[in-house]
């Protein structure tokens, strides 16, 4: 795996320190809230895991898949729920955690549809920020780390269900995914 990516991105020292920097200030600006973090599958498990460690606060935790992509690197610009809720979110103060945003297309549709159920407040969390992408304007609340337009893998991010467990953010070599 490691010899199809081109350079490392963000080290996993870097991923360590930004995910308990982003956990503080998360556990600050919750400490009085029914704090729900919803992890968007399948991208964000790995950050999802790291950031609710480094969490000091009580917080419950729920999993949807949506996709815009299908099998290619660029987004279809059609968002579909694969797996939805498993429970009632009126009430309580959302954070979506997401592996990357870019497009903004998926958290724009998805932060559209828990509006409607009812929640006390929604936030985003990303671990990779990607504003040359955006086609909606969708800005998180928590940003780990704003990154250039390029196609990355590691730390949950895949290619073709593929790298996800590297333990850094790397960038795919091109002929991997032209090929």
């Amino acid at each position: 795996m490691h010899e199809d990516v081109s350079e490392i991105l963000i080290t996993e020292e870097q991923l360590r320190l930004k995910v308990q920097e982003i956990g503080k200030q998360v556990s600050s600006d919750y400490a009085d809230c029914n704090l729900l973090m919803i992890s968007v599958l399948k991208g964000s498990v790995v950050f999802m895991a790291d950031l609710m460690r480094s969490i000091t606060v009580p917080a419950r935790i729920d999993f949807m898949s949506v996709s815009s992509y299908g099998k290619g690197t660029k987004t279809t610009g059609a968002v579909r729920i694969l797996k939805d809720l498993d429970m009632d979110i009126s009430g309580y103060d959302l954070l979506i955690v997401e592996d990357i945003l870019d497009s903004g297309l998926t958290l724009s549709y998805l932060t559209e549809i828990l509006k409607r159920r009812n929640p006390r407040s929604i936030r985003l969390a990303t671990l990779l920020d990607k504003p040359d992408r955006r086609q909606r304007p969708v800005v998180p609340d928590y940003a780990g780390f704003t990154i250039p337009d390029l196609f990355v893998i590691g730390y949950g991010l895949d290619y073709d269900e593929k790298y996800r467990g590297l333990p850094y953010v790397g960038v795919l070599k091109p002929e991997i995914y032209t090929a």
